[in-house]
């Protein structure tokens, strides 16, 4: 009985792992896979700089476990591309196995010298292919990398230490060591053209009484926790131009992160800010696009400056994850100006100052969480951590022709700590503005709407009619309660709207003369 019972187990073993072994037998692939996509973009990357790692899923929808005999790189070990394939790094596999009706991932990236190519000329269009299999069961996969020469600007490293350089500026004509990586801009860099892109490691900080100026076309890429800072008598000048074809904005500025993966493309808090230090003077920016920073723009001191400290002008500023432009006891004249989606406010006038902004579009449209304060602040006062606060006169803060709104309400606060010696001056002429108080929440005279040395000629919580806020598309269409508004007062003063169409006859108010929305 006992040996009946051995034979009949024996038996039951071998059946079942008979049928196990059929499970792990593998059949070669017949060239029938399938991917997730048939060429992998790796986007553009900067020269020497490595790229981000992409992916690509290879199906087996068949009923049968299959293994590929070879996946490799066309281009073999010469090959500027890394694979990883199923937690393994190569640039070639042998015998890989996909079970039936499963998958697997394909992990992609590169690090590409420019320099390595004859006659690049600026950018190169690097390919290659996977290859899965060879002969007739042969299937491949294209890889594209358009790579980009540009101009790096870093700080200085110890080469024994390895420790990275902080800055040190002159400050009221001494030497101080911030807190912040980065160095002082060369003579010999003093002038970004627009031949190759710049990529900013770190802070890059025009000396005291220079001036770096910007020509038309130009390229900045930041990398995260970088920027520029005006120093002490220092200057920045953008020379941006207007350009005819508005797709490619071949003569504007761009200001923008280093990562150019299209995920990233309207991604808030991506690297630091334009920095204008107090004592910073004369400077401008036109024709300029400011997008992902944290600030935007960062101004301190000089509000009692005959000329404005900054002056900036047909300028777009999106996707701040704190500011706009924050200003801080500091004096900024802004035409057709579009602000939008901040994580704080689009424009923040803080500890008094001096402020005119004529035909600008500031709005907040934020929708990545909670923001405390609205579109447009005032205030006349900053506290300390001891919860002292100091006060300073917000000499005036007029608001011309403007378009004031966004997804909150109100969107205006004008946050004033009373006192007989500190002025605080602000006045809204002709603006569509976002402002309800319904529950009488907003008292004193600074929100008397009636008070016509405050607010003359406005308009309230009526549709702007923006094109698409989500995507900064601030064009007013022809259902806007801004069209003809304005007053040629200020139009004349301003005769172009920042698409460069004439606005002398029947301005409307904002950065835009309205158009036709496209069906």
């Amino acid at each position: 009985m006992k040996r009946s019972l051995y034979f009949i187990v024996t038996i039951l073993f071998l059946i079942l792992w008979s049928s196990c072994r059929k499970d792990l037998e593998f059949s070669a692939s017949t060239g029938d896979l399938e991917f997730s996509k048939d060429t992998v973009y790796l986007d553009t990357v900067f020269s020497n700089i490595g790229s981000s790692t992409y992916n690509l899923k290879v199906y087996n929808k068949s009923n049968n476990d299959i293994v590929i005999p070879t996946v490799k790189l066309g281009l073999g070990d010469a090959s500027e591309y890394r694979l990883n394939v199923d937690g393994i790094a190569g640039q070639s596999f042998e015998n890989v196995e996909i079970h039936a009706k499963d998958s697997l991932f394909i992990f992609i990236e590169t690090t590409i010298d420019i320099n390595d190519f004859p006659n690049p000329n600026g950018s190169y269009l690097y390919i290659d292919k996977i290859e899965f299999d060879t002969s007739s069961n042969l299937q491949e996969v294209e890889l594209v990398t358009l790579v980009q020469d540009a101009v790096f600007i870093y700080p200085n490293r110890d080469n024994t230490t390895k420790v990275v350089e902080l800055l040190t500026l002159n400050v009221g004509g001494e030497m101080v060591e911030t807190e912040l990586q980065g160095r002082e801009l060369l003579n010999s860099e003093l002038n970004f053209t627009n031949e190759k892109p710049y990529v900013i490691y770190g802070f890059a900080a025009v000396p005291n009484g220079e001036t770096l100026t910007i020509d038309a076309g130009a390229r900045l890429h930041f990398h995260a926790n970088s920027g520029l800072i005006i120093s002490e008598d220092a200057t920045l000048n953008v020379n941006g131009a207007f350009s005819n074809d508005q797709e490619l904005l071949e003569n504007e500025v761009i200001f923008e992160s280093d990562r150019l993966e299209p995920n990233f493309s309207n991604t808030p808090g991506q690297w630091g800010t334009i920095w204008f230090f107090e004592g910073s003077v004369n400077n401008t920016i036109n024709y300029t696009t400011i997008k992902n920073a944290t600030v935007g723009i960062l101004s301190d001191g000089n509000a009692d400056e005959a000329t404005e400290k900054l002056k900036i002008n047909n300028s777009q500023i999106y996707n701040s994850s704190s500011f706009g432009i924050l200003g801080r006891y500091t004096s900024i004249t802004g035409e057709n100006l579009v602000i939008n989606n901040s994580g704080q406010s689009s424009f923040a006038g803080t500890l008094g100052g001096k402020y005119n902004f004529t035909h600008s579009t500031i709005a907040n449209y934020w929708s990545n969480g909670f923001r405390q304060f609205p579109a447009v602040l005032l205030n006349n006062f900053v506290v300390d951590e001891d919860n002292n606060a100091t006060l300073a006169d917000l000499t005036e803060a007029n608001f011309n022709n403007c378009i004031i709104y966004g997804n909150d309400n109100p969107e205006i606060l004008l946050d004033e700590i009373e006192d007989a010696a500190v002025i605080f001056n602000f006045k809204f002429t002709n603006c569509l503005i976002r402002f309800e108080d319904n529950n009488n929440n907003f008292t004193g005279i600074n929100y008397d709407l009636s008070n016509a040395n405050l607010y003359e000629n406005n308009i309230f919580n009526e549709d702007p009619h923006f094109k698409d806020t989500s995507l900064n598309q601030l064009f007013i269409g022809e259902e806007s309660a801004a069209i003809n508004k304005g007053i040629s007062v200020f139009s004349t003063q301003v005769p172009t709207d920042i698409l460069n169409i004439n606005r002398t006859t029947s301005p409307d108010l904002g950065a835009y003369q309205h158009i036709i929305f496209p069906e």
